[in-house]
């Protein structure tokens, strides 16, 4: 909710601009440029600063995708920043990345030989940590 008033409240700015500077005082030129500068920043604003920020405090809307071939275990927050685990069966790996304010400065840990306590699918049978196989 927070991040669509956000948004609501960027473009009523440029559009004040735009019918201020441009409809009114007929410098079309200067109200698309100040346009425009204002539609910039509040996208690299919310991009670098907010978006975090407003999920994890305010209940925003985020998206990420998991990549192909990953299962997605478990999310948290440490700060601001959003810690995502996901297990990679092929490679037997799971990996903790780190999704910060903009994508700038990310950090990446990758633990080999991982078995997450998961039943994993084998020729149609779930075989549990323990060994134990069980059809279904």
């Amino acid at each position: 909710m927070v991040t669509y008033l956000y948004w609501t409240a960027i473009f009523l700015v440029a559009v004040a601009i735009l019918y201020g500077i441009g409809v009114k005082m007929a410098k079309w030129k200067a109200a698309i440029a100040l346009t425009l500068i204002i539609l910039a920043l509040g996208w690299s604003t919310y991009y670098f600063k907010y978006q975090q920020i407003f999920v994890k405090r305010y209940g925003g809307v985020m998206t990420i995708v998991v990549p192909a071939g990953q299962h997605h275990l478990g999310t948290t927050w440490k700060d601001d920043n959003m810690w995502i685990e996901n297990y990679d069966p092929k490679s037997n790996t799971c990996i903790f990345s780190e999704y910060s304010k903009g994508n700038m400065l990310q950090g990446k840990v990758t633990i080999k030989n991982c078995n997450p306590l998961i039943p994993q699918m084998i020729s149609g049978k779930v075989q549990s940590q323990s060994g134990e196989e069980k059809t279904e």
